[in-house]
């Protein structure tokens, strides 16, 4: 009987470690798939690229860009008239389920201090289908000599 108690115990803490190492890299693939949307779409403007990681879905909730997968296609097109030399870098990628926040410092025109941006997407079977952010532009002079970034 304890022979059995133990072989469960011990089959129990593999599945639970099985899981939890599945959930590790569930986070993982999702880290990489928005990495991978965002460099295609705000860096590269290339909408049929970005638009392979995601879903059958794109909800926007940055209340000043249109919804759907043709808002996005829409706004890409703009930073290619208006901010051809626009450049994002990221700074921190944090993963929380099917979460991805991305710590970014944009800049749309090359010399100015640009913006910091925190980029929120839900993932869904690893693809992109919807996403929030907030902006904040980079104060010519700061309070404090901590840095935004």
């Amino acid at each position: 009987m304890l022979r059995s108690t133990l072989a469960l115990a011990a089959a129990l803490g593999l599945i639970v470690l099985s899981a939890g190492a599945a959930h590790a890299q569930q986070q993982e693939d999702n880290k990489h798939a928005a990495v991978e949307f965002y460099d295609k779409a705000i860096n590269q403007k290339d909408f049929d690229a970005a638009s392979k990681y995601m879903g059958a879905r794109y909800t926007q909730h940055n209340p000043n860009a249109a919804d759907g997968p043709e808002g996005l296609k829409a706004f890409l097109q703009f930073l290619k008239e208006k901010f051809p030399a626009s450049r994002s870098e990221i700074k921190r990628v944090f993963a929380d389920g099917d979460y991805v926040i991305l710590h970014v410092h944009a800049v749309r025109e090359p010399g100015t201090r640009g913006s910091a941006i925190v980029d929120i997407f839900k993932l869904e079977n690893g693809k992109v289908v919807e996403h929030w952010d907030v902006v904040q532009p980079i104060p010519e002079k700061a309070a404090n000599t901590n840095g935004m970034f």
